[in-house]
């Protein structure tokens, strides 16, 4: 039997990725389409990940090269083991990389809590494709997936991912620490998603 290593997971991801058709990519938004990460995003990504306004409220701080690619092979064996991951975010304009959004398990407190993360390239911020990509990932988390519940965690001033956790569908949090950080835990429920997907979330 061939050993599952990272570069095995990863030249799995890379070969699912240049399937040509749809079924290539995990979801479709009307701007961006939504696929797993390949080493190939290491430049694109690292260049965002190593912005330290993108990466101001990380727990990890600003990524080098050499993190990027740490964090693309976690991605890759999530999206392997699980079939959620931070995913990358396609301009469909051009094709370009412009950040990432995705779901993946995260020990919170003394709990295992499946989170909700993004990232976007500066120059795309306060165009709305945050909320656009969440909730095309929320969707498929919990119509394919059978999710209980998402959490997302923010720090109190970031206003803007507040903003974004609320056009995705999350209302109600608890203040907790993080990584000793006060931060704000929100969460939301498959029945809560049922509901509002049953009403039409507000853009």
């Amino acid at each position: 039997m061939t050993p599952v290593t990272p570069e095995s997971i990863l030249n799995w991801v890379e070969g699912e990725a240049m399937h040509e058709g749809t079924n290539s990519f995990i979801r479709e938004t009307e701007r961006l389409l939504i696929r797993p990460l390949a080493l190939d995003d290491l430049p694109a990504l690292t260049a965002i990940l190593s912005d330290p306004e993108v990466m101001r409220h990380s727990v990890r701080g600003v990524c080098d090269e050499a993190a990027t690619r740490e964090f693309i092979e976690r991605c890759s064996s999530c999206h392997a083991s699980c079939g959620l991951a931070p995913w990358a975010l396609i301009d469909k304009r051009n094709s370009e990389l412009i950040g990432f959004c995705g779901i993946s398990p995260e020990t919170v407190g003394n709990a295992e809590e499946m989170e909700l993360g993004y990232r976007l390239a500066k120059r795309f911020w306060g165009m709305g494709l945050a909320s656009e990509s969440a909730r095309a990932v929320l969707d498929y988390a919990f119509s394919q997936k059978q999710l209980g519940s998402v959490v997302v965690i923010i720090e109190p001033d970031h206003i803007a991912s507040m903003r974004v956790a609320e056009k995705a569908g999350f209302s109600s949090f608890k203040t907790m620490e993080y990584h000793d950080r006060a931060v704000s835990l929100y969460r939301l429920t498959w029945e809560q998603w049922n509901a509002l997907t049953n009403k039409g979330l507000e853009c």
